[in-house]
């Protein structure tokens, strides 16, 4: 064989091989789950009063919606 026609078939191996091993990679988790503040509700939590308009980073509430997300897989 010729020299060429080996090297060739190496570097198709070696591909074919470092595909392989390549590490997967992970899913990223949506931003607006990692900045959610989820309300609680506790009997010995102060219940905040707010005068005019600010956000409250802990209000003390029983039931706010659905905060869940959601992943959905697409074939291309």
């Amino acid at each position: 064989m010729q020299a060429w026609i080996v090297q060739v078939i190496v570097a198709i191996v070696m591909a074919a091989l470092s595909y392989l091993f390549m590490p997967r990679p992970k899913a990223p988790t949506p931003e607006a789950a990692e900045e959610l503040d989820v309300p609680t509700a506790d009997a010995g939590m102060p219940v905040p009063v707010v005068f005019g308009t600010m956000t409250v980073r802990s209000p003390n509430a029983l039931w706010t919606g659905d905060v869940s997300t959601t992943s959905e897989k697409v074939k291309m």
